[in-house]
């Protein structure tokens, strides 16, 4: 459990760097974050590189104790790059090319800017790559914020045409594949497609969709390029990338394939996120000053996953900031509760963004653990008492790694991209549906790890699966085996790979362990409420439902009021033919949880916990004071049973051992 800041010693006057490196030593900080912006001051011109700079600012933080994590500078291109080479900016889907004068303005499929990328990274680190106080590398910063993933380029066509070549081997088996007889679409070569854009209707799905999986390759390819030469000249220090929450844009999984990074670290914004993310109205109000309970828990829980059990927040927020619709600032406690958050669901390190409010440029609204005149933040005293806390405790500082969980809930980036091609539906929107699976789970006390579909799912009693567009016989031969309660969503198995329906119908390779079929599907305007009722639960499908039929000895558990099933089971595995309301749910989940063995809990609004080793926690994000549920004979670690709102406690079970 350790502490980290994000600083720009290019930003500030050299006379403040050693006062800064040494108040973050008192503050508890033992990880900074530098460089990732500064690719103007390493080489000002073409060929010209100055690096006096960065040796003073690495020797100071280094002097003072700190860890350092080297950020590469390639989100952001100098301007003498983009004049020399302006073919290296970003194309809109539009087909409007973005401008200098922010960040991320590069086309991630230019040739140019990948070797000039490399260069800049080859020679930085082969300058710091064996700093002993150099630790960690980040790639990049954010890869694919701000909508720059995917470029409709000249430079991602070529790229792409090879990547179609690749994949389809002939002209012939591509237009099988498309279906491109439909519309009169077929090709005669490769180089004949263009990028699916700009088409007077709707694309064909399965151009949308390989233009997609390209894209996302071309994002890993671009990280991995880095990766090689970083660990080349740091072959003992970690690497790692630092992505974002709820986003979709590129395969998390296939981006961290065969060790592409040691660590997954994201940046985790949380009353941001809440206002940005399609939740409910009177949550986003409820939640305003605390941020929603699950909307970090979430991206905890999956970059844990995707970093194979190892993650750490690289930017974490510290008061208020300055891109969502509304910003508000957090209720006093949430700082400090978003630490140990993290730190319940596993994370090494937790990095605040930024040391200090910078008062110029784009960022000037964002908060850091300083005010502008470099007086200590009300988010920065939040730190020192968390920095202080973990290092007073002995069951605090030294907790062990995460433990699996016994839920899973599987999230496939491919299912996000399918339904936003073809959502049917204004308001489907997969991550939002299994968002509020997940956010069941977690109102019935359970931990949770949230998984790819190809993960080893051996281990776990319960698994979730919100929707799963394309199942494949190695995921039913997984459930074959398998003795654990298992939980599928609508829209499961409704596609092939080549973006088909598929033989059978719905849900495709399923129906082998459970026999039933989709007939037809609908999406719900909010006037249509076709209603059903689960374990004395009333409640209504929304957005989505579909018509089931069962076959073979599948049962009918839930029903809609005009007849048609919403649940279908056989032994252990639960098919769901709508988006359910949420109390739905839950109810469902918490059933099949019981079924699993498992101990429910359910906790009161706002309160979630999360256990780490033999510790657990709780916090408060709701508006009024809640009881923790510890035993009576709980050893608190961490603060008391009464938690006030934006309070924290942690507790050992002395009867559990």
């Amino acid at each position: 459990m350790q502490l980290g800041v994000c600083y720009y010693p290019e930003q500030w006057p050299r006379t403040m760097w050693a006062d800064d490196a040494k108040r973050m030593v008192e503050l508890g900080i033992t990880h900074v974050r530098i460089a990732e912006f500064a690719w103007s001051r390493m080489e000002p011109r073409a060929g010209e590189y100055v690096w006096n700079w960065l040796d003073e600012a690495v020797e100071t933080l280094a002097s003072a104790g700190l860890k350092i994590v080297l950020g590469t500078p390639t989100a952001s291109p100098p301007k003498w790059l983009i004049d020399a080479h302006p073919d290296v900016l970003p194309v809109r889907a539009d087909g409007t090319t973005w401008n200098f004068g922010s960040r991320r303005h590069y086309d991630i499929a230019s040739d140019t800017y990948r070797r000039e990328c490399l260069r800049i990274v080859d020679v930085m680190a082969a300058r710091y790559g064996r700093h002993p106080s150099v630790i960690a590398w980040q790639t990049d910063n954010e890869l694919g914020c701000h909508e720059t993933v995917p470029s409709y380029s000249k430079a991602a066509l070529q790229r792409f045409h090879g990547w179609l070549a690749k994949r389809y081997e002939t002209i012939g088996q591509l237009n099988e594949a498309w279906g491109n007889v439909f519309w009169s679409m077929e090709y005669a070569s490769f180089d004949a497609i263009e990028l699916p854009n700009l088409t007077p209707t709707d694309a064909n799905p399965i151009h949308l969709l390989d233009f997609r999986r390209f894209m996302s390759d071309e994002v890993a390819s671009f990280h991995r390029e880095q990766i090689d030469v970083l660990r080349r000249h740091a072959p003992d220090a970690d690497m790692l990338h630092n992505f974002m929450g709820f986003f979709t844009t590129f395969d998390h999984y296939d981006f961290s394939a065969d060790n592409a990074i040691d660590v997954a670290a994201w940046d985790s914004y949380p009353i941001a996120r809440t206002e940005s993310i399609a939740l409910p109205e009177e949550q986003k109000a409820r939640y305003a000053r605390t941020a929603h309970p699950d909307v970090s828990a979430f991206d905890h829980d999956r970059y844990r996953g995707v970093g194979r059990g190892r993650f750490w927040v690289m930017e974490q927020q510290a008061g208020p900031v300055n891109w969502a619709p509304w910003n508000p600032v957090p209720a006093p406690g949430m700082v400090r509760l978003w630490a140990y958050e993290a730190f319940a669901h596993g994370a090494e390190l937790v990095s605040y963004f930024r040391w200090r409010q910078c008062p110029y440029a784009q960022e000037q609204m964002h908060s850091g653990l300083n005010l502008p005149n470099n007086e200590l933040s009300p988010g920065g005293m939040e730190v020192r008492r968390a920095a202080a806390e973990i290092a007073a405790s002995d069951a605090l500082s030294t907790l062990p790694a995460a433990s699996p969980a016994s839920v899973a809930v599987v999230f496939d980036y491919e299912t996000q991209w399918m339904f936003e091609i073809q959502r049917h539906g204004k308001s489907f929107d997969y991550q939002t549906l299994a968002f509020d699976y997940y956010e069941a789970l977690r109102e019935l006390g359970l931990d949770v790890d949230i998984v790819s579909s190809k993960a080893d799912l051996s281990a776990y009693r319960l698994v979730v699966v919100p929707s799963l567009a394309v199942v494949d016989h190695a995921l039913v031969q997984q459930i074959e085996r398998s003795h654990a309660q298992w939980v599928f969503g609508p829209r499961t198995g409704s596609k092939t790979r080549e973006f088909a329906i598929p033989s059978n119908l719905a849900p495709g390779a399923l129906q082998t362990v459970l026999p039933l079929q989709v007939l037809e599907v609908e999406s719900l305007r909010a006037s249509l409420q076709p209603s059903t009722s689960i374990n004395g639960v009333d409640g209504i499908a929304i957005h989505w439902r579909e018509h089931l039929r069962a076959n073979g000895d599948a049962q009918v558990d839930a029903q809609f009021d005009d007849g048609w099933p919403a649940v279908i089971r056989q032994g252990t595995l639960r098919y769901v033919g709508a988006w359910l309301a949420h109390p739905l749910h839950r109810a469902l989940l918490e059933q099949a949880a019981l079924d699993a063995g498992l101990r429910v809990q359910a906790l009161p609004e706002g309160l979630r916990t999360r256990r780490r080793g033999n510790v657990t926690f709780a916090f408060n994000f709701g508006p009024t004071g809640v009881d923790a549920p510890s035993p009576a004979d709980a050893s608190f670690v961490l603060g008391a049973r009464r938690l006030n709102t934006g309070d924290v406690c942690a507790w050992i079970d002395n009867a559990a051992g």
